[in-house]
């Protein structure tokens, strides 16, 4: 045999093990089993609210998802997303959206292709990943959704450093802590995911949960691995008829504001909604009157609220969708949208020369 000639059984071995280094060097990647530490010194990361020498923080909710898409089903095209964009960029430059794959994915290239000038805060779903009982005790795992949250964290990510002149910041989990949250996670699982996010990027990180949560002493472990405080406000929910609406936000606010008084304090959601049905919570915890109107009346103050204010604030929400909630069409989930389905606008988003 020549000593240049490599017999095949070594060379396949050879290849074998060059693949699986790379194999472990991916692995090792994603699935580090040390927690990242907490940034020490802690350095707040500002959130850079501008685009074009303009302040951004009269933001919107974006949900892309059209009649007949469903996030992990049918989604939306790149195309149907740019001409949302035309659309939103006549009122807004800054847009939340919810989960960064999918969603994430194809909005973030819509804006790059459409030129608008729009940012986002993205926003990487999580699900629960064990269920534990009374005491405390984990009686159940959901590798599945382990798996699922891996990738939206790996995915958002990714985002921010191809794209960071696009991602104003990151939120890590959508209402995981509030008490009544069908999809609540350990606090410290949510801690090590938002330690794990700053410490692969430069952006501001947060989680978004509810007022109810950020008003409250046990919220402050969250808030120390945050950037910024990012609370949901939502006074239809909370009983509040649509005069006492802006009222309740301010003092909610000032609530949260007492309790994390080194953070700025962002509104993730508030809106009103233009029907809902008599059926459970919302039957029975919805007591302002709801209609096209009634929108359009706590919109107008909102925005001139958000203007005198510059309180960072997004609307909840862009456009309905109907794949939201229960099958009744008058599911209150469905109703958010300034805009229908079919991208008409309600009320509150025609213009004058056309009223």
């Amino acid at each position: 045999m020549s000593p240049r000639v490599m017999p095949l059984s070594l060379a396949l071995a050879l290849a074998a093990l060059v693949v699986l280094g790379a194999g472990a060097v991916v692995l090792a990647r994603t699935t580090r089993t040390r927690p990242f530490p907490r940034q020490q010194p802690f350095v707040v990361r500002p959130l850079a609210l501008e685009s074009g020498g303009r302040w951004i923080g009269d933001a919107v909710a974006y949900g892309p998802h059209r009649d007949g898409q469903r996030p992990r089903g049918v989604e939306p095209t790149v195309a149907q997303v740019r001409e949302d964009l035309r659309l939103l960029s006549k009122d807004w430059h800054l847009l939340r959206i919810y989960g960064a794959i999918g969603t994430g994915d194809t909005v973030l290239r819509a804006i790059r292709e459409e030129k608008c000038g729009t940012k986002v805060v993205l926003g990487l779903w999580l699900d629960a990943e064990e269920r534990r009982d009374s005491t405390g005790r984990v009686v159940e795992r959901f590798p599945k959704a382990r798996a699922a949250n891996r990738r939206d964290v790996e995915r958002a990510i990714q985002h921010a450093r191809h794209h960071p002149d696009l991602v104003a910041a990151i939120t890590v989990g959508n209402e995981t802590q509030v008490y009544w949250s069908a999809n609540r996670l350990p606090a410290e699982t949510v801690i090590a995911y938002i330690r794990e996010v700053r410490a692969r990027t430069r952006v501001p990180v947060s989680t978004a949960d509810d007022f109810n949560f950020w008003n409250k002493a046990e919220s402050r472990a969250i808030a120390a691995e945050c950037d910024f405080v990012f609370t949901h406000l939502h006074p239809l929910w909370n009983g509040q008829q649509l005069e006492e609406a802006l009222p309740w936000i301010e003092r909610n606010l000032a609530e949260i504001r007492a309790v994390h008084p080194d953070r700025e304090v962002v509104i993730g959601e508030t809106g009103w909604a233009t029907m809902h049905n008599d059926q459970g919570d919302q039957g029975k915890l919805m007591k302002g009157a709801v209609g096209e109107r009634e929108q359009a009346e706590f919109y107008r103050a909102l925005r001139a609220w958000i203007a005198r204010t510059r309180v960072p604030t997004f609307v909840f929400e862009a456009f309905d969708e109907n794949w939201k909630g229960s099958p009744d069409p008058a599911e209150v989930e469905k109703h958010w949208g300034l805009y229908r389905a079919d991208r008409t606008p309600k009320l509150a988003m025609q213009r004058e020369e056309n009223r």
